[in-house]
């Protein structure tokens, strides 16, 4: 029950635990801050105790006779900060203080004498922060028995549409139209099995022995790997913050492969005049672009630029996934191109006998019809923006970072005599950590770390970068 507070223009409301809260309007301090810094005091004396459930921010804004605005701006800092957690379905709860507000040392196991590796903590200890994959444990579980229900209602086919389910390709379309403004109809769309599978499809219709297909660098290992198994001549690309140097750029490719939206791993935005000389490079000298918009939903400061593929659909094909959005395990995602040369790609797949589950399709169109896609992706926005911001804060201080504007990671810039000494003392205390050496496909030229914000908790991301930052600090001071 609201009540006035004895001071003038002061409302106070009690919660369940009879929590007093005052939020002043003749105070100089906002007032998603004064209700920020109640919440965190109550945390801290143990008025709120780990567990109990926060009002809900409607409830809270009613009852304090404050904007919405007020109260949402205030869980969310509160949520960045690790002081709370969210249950699907449940409402907002007040974190674990042991864990989510403090470090752990994680202590290995006892060496043995049969053993002369070097020590390393239990596997269930360790805090992931490598990069490369999202969070998958805060879904809507009806949602997700539900779209499997259907799934399993239409009989199995003989002969699957090398193109992929008709539905499906139609919602995709409408989604792309919506999420990257595209303008694409069933007919560019092919349904793959994620990014790998996009790509060793578009190297079968577009490379060949000898081929050179140019791929970023550092870039994306996998592309590499793909196009070189089909007999591609690899050349690296260089990159820059803004992604791909496209003055220089050989002559004679026939692929480009580029992540024009957050480029992997530097993070870069490729900027729109670069793009239009990349489309005029293409046209002048025939090669296909293939771009990788692999986690474009996941901005925090601006909306995504408009996709390559957009300005110039006869240079370009694009690929998505549902890996960074949904799970890897669900193994789908979506090539878009020329109706040309979505045929000619659908012709080679059914030749190579390669397909894409039904049933998952059918799953997976369920979620976009129904709107749970959509609702999850706005979900998640805020859960990693919650995260990211928790990563700038601890590592900005020590380190320059780049690519912190999107997607589920960001990269560290380190000397490079620190960065083996980081990664090696991070791993001793339960650390992971991802190197930019292996980004790379000739000789090193920017040094430092991947740090992967989509797989660990909101509390494990706060730990692990707390951990980091005194590695850091620790390490660039004894450096020669």
């Amino acid at each position: 029950m609201a009540t006035i507070d004895p001071f003038v223009g002061t409302t106070c409301v009690r919660s369940s635990v009879d929590l007093p809260v005052s939020l002043s309007r003749e105070a100089a301090v906002p007032l998603t801050a004064q209700l920020a810094g109640w919440l965190r005091r109550a945390m801290l004396d143990g008025t709120l105790p780990p567990g109990e459930r926060l009002p809900s921010s409607r409830a809270l804004a009613a009852q304090l006779k404050v904007s919405r605005t007020v109260v949402t701006e205030a869980y969310q800092q509160l949520y960045a900060e690790g002081w709370l957690e969210g249950r699907h379905g449940s409402g907002t709860f007040v974190a674990d203080m042991e864990t989510a507000g403090m470090e752990r040392v994680v202590t290995p196991p006892r060496e043995t004498p049969s053993d002369p590796g070097p020590p390393e903590p239990a596997a269930a200890a360790f805090i992931d922060l490598t990069a490369g994959r999202p969070w998958v444990r805060d879904y809507d579980r009806a949602a997700w028995k539900r779209a499997w229900r259907r799934a399993g209602e239409p009989p199995p086919v003989a002969e699957p549409d090398p193109y992929g389910l008709p539905r499906l390709r139609e919602l995709l379309a409408d989604h792309l139209r919506r999420a990257r403004g595209m303008a694409v109809g069933p007919e560019n769309i092919l349904v793959t099995r994620g990014t790998g599978n996009g790509l060793d499809l578009c190297a079968l219709a577009l490379l060949g022995a000898g081929a050179r297909a140019g791929v970023e660098d550092p870039g994306y290992h996998v592309a590499r790997t793909v196009f070189a198994a089909r007999g591609a001549e690899i050349v690296p690309c260089p990159v820059d913050a803004d992604g791909v140097i496209v003055d220089g750029l050989p002559r004679d490719l026939r692929v480009l492969y580029t992540t024009p939206a957050h480029q992997y791993p530097l993070g870069g935005r490729l900027p729109i005049p670069r793009r239009e000389r990349l489309l005029s490079w293409a046209r002048s000298t025939g090669a296909t672009i293939v771009e990788d918009d692999y986690d474009a939903e996941f901005r925090y400061d601006v909306a995504p630029l408009p996709a390559l593929y957009g300005l110039d659909p006869s240079r370009v094909v694009l690929l998505g996934t549902l890996s960074k959005t949904l799970s890897p395990d669900v193994g789908v995602g979506w090539l878009v191109g020329t109706p040309e040369l979505v045929g000619r790609i659908a012709g080679l797949r059914r030749a190579v006998a390669d397909r894409t589950s039904g049933p998952v399709q059918e799953a997976v169109a369920t979620l976009l019809e129904r709107g749970d896609l959509d609702r999850h992706l706005r979900r998640m926005r805020l859960e990693y923006a919650r995260r990211r911001a928790v990563v700038v804060e601890l590592l900005g201080p020590v380190c320059r970072l780049r690519g912190d504007t999107a997607g589920l990671h960001v990269l560290a810039e380190l000397p490079a005599a620190v960065v083996p000494v980081v990664v090696e003392r991070a791993r001793e205390r339960g650390v992971l950590l991802d190197a930019t050496g292996r980004h790379h496909h000739g000789r090193e030229r920017l040094h430092g770390l991947v740090i992967g914000y989509g797989s660990a908790s909101l509390a494990d991301v706060r730990r692990g970068c707390r951990v980091l930052a005194a590695i850091v600090r620790e390490a660039v001071a004894a450096a020669p």
